[in-house]
């Protein structure tokens, strides 16, 4: 299988934000979910006590719901949703009145739709083929908008923020999982690593700023109550250290296609680029509200 970087420099001529559909696009789905139950697409959030990728994943989506105050009545906005695992489990664990879902890869909102209508619950949980930065609602619609980890592709970052204040009723709450430079003065450029190579090449530049221009941007589009908590400690190394593990497991090796556990190999074990990389990137919870 080639790496994410020599398939994403073939299509360096695309708009970006075709680059991150095709990316998507991409990754087999036997590689991507070896070994998992769900189909989540983040880092999960490693907690005392987690070892597993999918314990890992529900954790992050609780942790996101926290931070944007899911409850029950609320009416939802998930922004970029992959296959919209976490909606599934928020519909389940805080009974919102209906979450709506944005995502650019057909796909993704072909499985979720499936899904939604196999539990029967296409009523509330309804997933649009749509772009983060023209969403295709009216204004005041929803009382969070959320995005889990893709914020960082969005052409802007900023004009989805806006979007977003847009759409929120006055009192609402945007919650995001995103990713950062921990130094914004090092450039994208110097992400080498087989696995954080895709996150150079589809990072949007005008979006790689740190925690402090994010906060601006945040009250530049008229957010208030702006707040950035960084969680890189509980999400990278202890995800590097889950797949490591999980290479060694010969029950998840026999459940690969030929070739992956090589792949899987390269990407995780004995890389000098792989530990520069994780010290570059944060991965932060940020929240704000609409002014009511």
């Amino acid at each position: 299988m080639r790496t994410f970087g020599k398939f994403l420099s073939s299509v360096v001529p695309l708009d970006p934000v075709m680059r991150v559909r095709h990316l998507y696009q991409l990754i087999p789905e036997s590689l991507e979910f070896a070994g998992r139950s769900t189909r989540y697409m983040n880092y999960g959030y490693w907690d005392d006590g987690c070892t597993s990728m999918d314990a890992a994943s529900e954790a992050l989506a609780r942790l996101l719901a926290d931070a944007a105050g899911i409850t029950a009545g609320d009416v939802v906005l998930d922004v970029g949703f992959g296959h919209g695992d976490q909606d599934f489990l928020w519909l389940q664990e805080r009974q919102p009145a209906r979450v709506h879902g944005v995502n650019i890869t057909p796909h993704h909102v072909e499985s979720a739709r499936r899904r939604a209508a196999d539990e029967g619950v296409a009523d509330r949980l309804e997933f649009h083929l749509g772009s983060a930065t023209d969403l295709p609602f009216p204004d005041a619609t929803f009382d969070r908008v959320v995005a889990l980890e893709c914020a960082f592709h969005f052409r802007t970052r900023r004009t989805f923020l806006a979007e977003a204040l847009r759409v929120l009723r006055p009192g609402g709450t945007i919650g995001l999982i995103d990713i950062l430079p921990v130094d914004q003065e090092t450039p994208q450029t110097a992400l080498r690593s087989i696995q954080f190579d895709w996150i150079s090449r589809t990072y949007d530049p005008a979006n790689w700023y740190g925690t402090g221009r994010y906060l601006g941007e945040l009250a530049g589009v008229g957010f208030t109550a702006g707040a950035i908590r960084s969680i890189r400690e509980r999400v990278y190394e202890p995800y590097r250290r889950a797949m490591v593990e999980q290479l060694a497991d010969p029950d998840f090796v026999a459940s690969l296609e030929p070739g992956q556990h090589e792949t899987l190999i390269r990407v995780w074990e004995g890389q000098e680029t792989l530990g520069s990389d994780l010290a570059m990137l944060d991965y932060v919870v940020v929240t704000a509200t609409k002014p009511a």
